[in-house]
């Protein structure tokens, strides 16, 4: 089974789902949450029927709240988002609502300061780059028996950014298609995501090295095939006998609150699998046998 031989494939085919979801992020925006905005959200059901949104934004803004949006969920529900209340301001709007629409119930009231929204980001994104000088050096070092072991962890951590473009393109088809918003959840599935990237190109990685001191004269790109061939019936059942079925299932029938969280995982945990054998193996073997210096030639000969 030639996998390596395949990919140029591979990597087209990431490609085809990274730069059409980057694109919508960079056009239409990031969709953050109140988790990195701040802001507040307020979920509230009228017991004698649901005002239209444009009376709710007129009622926020005759009360000084400005950035207010209105979306009615499926279960009859009202959401509201707007600049951040604290709980006088949560108190004068219900009564104002039940005073202008009748009886009104709180589902659910989340508030979050605009100094914690930029201290989430901060800390995510200073975990991510954290993590990624850690794996390089662990790499590094645990493979410091074979040449170029620098190289590992580096496409290690390519493959990472890799899943990393996956999962973000996949929130950004999603927040054009259903909404979605990137929020705690979101980053708390990414962080996994990346863990269990990481760890899976170590196993594969650890494969090629011990078949490098075993078969010492076989082709590098041939040994780097074998290597995978060996643990891709491993990484196949771990991922879907443990882990893909119970996500697939926590997405299908999980409801709505953790759909998001849940396919994020789907995806990414998948993508995990598929970069270590598609595309971190195959970023090896064109690092290492220097293939670049081929391709204009190959150009030239057709």
């Amino acid at each position: 089974m030639n996998l390596l031989g395949k990919r140029y494939f591979f990597f087209a085919l990431s490609l085809l789902i990274i730069v059409p979801g980057l694109l919508i992020l960079a056009f239409s925006g990031m969709p953050l949450s109140l988790d990195f905005t701040g802001g507040s959200l307020l979920e509230v059901k009228f017991d004698s029927g649901a005002p239209q949104p444009a009376e709710l934004i007129t009622m926020y803004a005759d009360l000084g709240i400005k950035d207010t949006q209105v979306t009615t969920t499926d279960s009859g529900s009202m959401i509201i988002k707007s600049a951040f209340l604290d709980d006088k301001a949560r108190s004068a709007i219900t009564s104002q609502m039940e005073a202008s629409f009748g009886a009104v119930t709180v589902l659910r009231f989340d508030s979050v300061g605009p100094a914690i929204g930029a201290q989430v980001t901060s800390r995510a994104a200073l975990a991510v780059i954290v993590a990624a000088l850690v794996v390089v050096a662990y790499i590094t070092w645990t493979f410091r028996g074979i040449v170029h072991s620098f190289r590992y962890g580096v496409c290690a951590i390519t493959a990472m950014v890799h899943d990393v473009a996956i999962v973000f393109a996949v929130a950004g088809i999603g927040s054009l298609v259903a909404g979605w918003e990137i929020d705690a959840l979101f980053l708390t599935a990414l962080l996994t995501v990346i863990g269990f990237s990481v760890q899976d190109k170590i196993v594969v990685f650890d494969r090629i090295r011990e078949n490098a001191n075993v078969l010492r004269k076989l082709d590098f790109e041939k040994l780097v095939n074998h290597s995978i061939v060996q643990t891709l019936q491993r990484s196949i059942n771990t991922q879907l006998m443990t882990v893909e079925f119970m996500l697939l299932a926590l997405a299908l029938f999980g409801g709505i609150t953790l759909r998001e969280f849940a396919v994020i995982l789907l995806v990414g945990l998948f993508s995990g699998t598929y970069s270590s054998i598609f595309i971190a193996a195959p970023i090896l073997v064109v690092w290492e046998t220097q293939e670049w210096k081929t391709w204009f030639k190959k150009q030239e000969a057709i």
